[in-house]
C-alpha cells in the first residue's frame, strides 16, 4: 500500500494572504481518494521532528532559535513569512513525515510526502520558505541509523537545491543531482555534485532528452542504495515562477522516468512533491496527483 505523509498542518502560512495557491497541500488528498488513487488507510499524520533527529543536518544553536522564535530579522526576511509557532510546528512535522517515508520506502519501494522538498534550508540558516530541509534530514537519518550507506538525492525543483547542495558538499555519502532554472532562483547557485541548468522556456523534449542521458549514468557511477526526489512541478509553461514550458504531460513523463529507473534498479525512493505556482490551480494539483497515480501503479 502506498503510504503518504498528510497532515493538516502543512496549510502553507501564505495560504491567508492568497499570494500563492498553497491550497493544494489540503486538496491532493481530495483528489488521490476520488480518482481511487489511493484510499483514507494510505495518509498518515507524522508527529514533531525530535531535537535529535532535526540536527543531524542543521545546527544546533539554529534549531534553537528557531524553536523558540529568537532567529535573526536577516533570517526572518529570508523565509519569507513571520515566524510562528504554527510554522515551526508544521516544519518539524514535514521533515518528520520525510523520515517515516524513508522508512516505509525501504519496506514496500516508495514512499511519498504531500509537502516537503524544502531544500532551500541551509545548515544553520533558512532561506525562501524553508526552514528545515526535509530530505536534508532524513538522509542523514538513513546513513546514521545504518539503513543506507550511499544515498543519492535526484531535486528535479525549477529551483536549485541549494540548501541542500551546501549541507552535503563534503559528504561524499550524499550524491546531490539538481535540473534546475539557469536565470531562475537561487540567483547565486550553490555547487551541487551535479547540476544542468536550463534556459528560459525549455520545452518537453530537451527537458527530458537531457534527464533520460544525465540520470541513469550518475546513478551508475555512484551507485546509490536509496534515493530521494524532489518532484517539484513548478517546470510547467504557466507556472509564476517557473521561467520553464514543460507541460503537464511532459512532467509525468519525467515523474514515470524516474520512479521506473528507480523501481527497475530496485532502489526505494522517498518523494516530496517541492514547488507548483501554476495560474491554474487545477494544473498544480493535477500534476502533483499524476505523481501519486505513477507511484501506485508501478510499486503497487
Amino acid at each position: 500500500m502506498l503510504k503518504i505523509a498528510f497532515d493538516k498542518s502543512y496549510r502553507h502560512p501564505l495560504e491567508e494572504n492568497h499570494r500563492f495557491p498553497m491550497i493544494k497541500y489540503e486538496l491532493i488528498p481530495h483528489q488521490l481518494i476520488r480518482k481511487n488513487i489511493c484510499d483514507e488507510s494510505s495518509f498518515f499524520a507524522p508527529p514533531e521532528i525530535s531535537k535529535e533527529n532535526a540536527i543531524l543536518a542543521h545546527g544546533e544553536a539554529y534549531y534553537d532559535q528557531f524553536l523558540d522564535l529568537t532567529l535573526s530579522k536577516t533570517d526572518q526576511r529570508q523565509i519569507g513569512f513571520p515566524l510562528t509557532k504554527t510554522l515551526v510546528k508544521r516544519e518539524r512535522i514535514i521533515t518528520q513525515g520525510s523520515i517515516q517515508n524513508s522508512q516505509y520506502a525501504i519496506k514496500h519501494g516508495i514512499s511519498m510526502n504531500i509537502a516537503g522538498g524544502t531544500h532551500h534550508a541551509f545548515k544553520d540558516k533558512p532561506g525562501a520558505f524553508c526552514m528545515l530541509n526535509d530530505q536534508a534530514v532524513a538522509a542523514n537519518y538513513l546513513i546514521e541509523n545504518k539503513l543506507a550507506k550511499r544515498v543519492m538525492i535526484v531535486d528535479l525543483d525549477v529551483h536549485q537545491g541549494n540548501g541542500t547542495a551546501s549541507i552535503f558538499e563534503n559528504n561524499d555519502r550524499v550524491y546531490t543531482l539538481s535540473f534546475h532554472g539557469k536565470k531562475n532562483y537561487p540567483f547565486i547557485k550553490q555547487e551541487s555534485d551535479f547540476d544542468l541548468a536550463f534556459e528560459d522556456g525549455t520545452t518537453d523534449d530537451a527537458y527530458l532528452k537531457a534527464l533520460k542521458y544525465e540520470l541513469p549514468k550518475h546513478m551508475n557511477a555512484f551507485e546509490p542504495d536509496f534515493i530521494f526526489y524532489l518532484a517539484g512541478v513548478d517546470v510547467l509553461k504557466n507556472d509564476k515562477l517557473g521561467r520553464l514550458s514543460m507541460s503537464i504531460q511532459g512532467c509525468k513523463e519525467r515523474d514515470f522516468f524516474v520512479l521506473d529507473l528507480c523501481k527497475r534498479n530496485n532502489i526505494p525512493l522517498q518523494v516530496s512533491m517541492g514547488g507548483g505556482y501554476s495560474i491554474h490551480l487545477k494544473e498544480i494539483i493535477d500534476a502533483h496527483s499524476n505523481t501519486f497515480e505513477l507511484a501506485q501503479e508501478l510499486f503497487f
